[in-house]
């Protein structure tokens, strides 16, 4: 949806003062740190059962 924002609002979505394009940075890094959460917890899980046996 910050996405569509952005895309509605041409370049001017993309400015650094832009309200709208402070929304879609913060969606981008929001995606990139929920992939990163994930990837942790499948090494975890798997340090785990490497412990287990």
């Amino acid at each position: 949806q910050a996405h569509q924002a952005v895309q509605a609002m041409g370049g001017a979505g993309f400015m650094s003062d832009s309200p709208v394009g402070r929304l879609f940075r913060d969606a981008k890094l929001m995606e990139i740190g929920a992939g990163t959460s994930e990837i942790r917890r499948m090494l975890v899980g798997r340090e785990l059962m490497a412990a287990m046996g």
